[in-house]
């Protein structure tokens, strides 16, 4: 058995990752006292913003408008405004903290979509460069993650921070004012 080696990934395992959640885990989450802990990055009125727990590179978050539906024409006008601002907002984030060449975007729809969370619908935003793939997904099935899901929290948080009509949630994420 080939293993690869990643000693720090143990806070990560150990930690307290909503196995405790009863329900949509999208719609538990943001209401948690500690947003860190949440892996809530930061939220507006009607969205919110969530570092994937299973990244498929450093700085994937979803954004997930609060309203619990897997259907994306089910959401109002001030909902889809946020959430599109929040998508842009996230990709601004994105890229002040990681410098990516590039972004992939995208939402599963339906239960056969390929999402594992089909009825509370999100905005998948995945930041991509020029070397992040190699041999390793195509010889072994192993994606290798190269930063700690806390240590791509931190970055992120930050640069949220630093954009426009932000502000500090009293559970420490990034509020931002639309």
């Amino acid at each position: 058995m080939d293993r690869l080696f990643a000693p720090w990934r143990i806070e990560y395992v150990k930690r307290e990752d909503g196995s405790d959640i009863e329900g949509c885990p999208f719609c538990v989450l943001p209401e948690r006292e500690d947003a860190r802990a949440a892996l809530v990055v930061a939220e507006c009125e009607h969205a919110f913003v969530l570092l994937n727990n299973s990244p498929y590179n450093p700085g994937h978050v979803m954004v997930i408008p609060r309203t619990h539906t897997g259907a994306y024409t089910d959401l109002d006008e001030r909902t889809l405004i946020d959430h599109a601002r929040l998508k842009q907002r996230a990709i601004e984030a994105i890229e002040v903290a990681f410098d990516p060449d590039g972004v992939n975007t995208g939402l599963n729809l339906g239960q056969f979509s390929g999402g594992s969370i089909h009825d509370h619908l999100h905005t998948h935003i995945v930041p991509r460069w020029a070397g992040d793939t190699n041999f390793m997904p195509i010889l072994s099935g192993t994606k290798v993650i190269v930063q700690a899901v806390e240590e791509t929290y931190e970055q992120l948080h930050d640069a949220f921070e630093t954009q426009p009509d932000t502000r500090l949630t009293d559970s420490g994420s990034v509020y931002i004012e639309f």
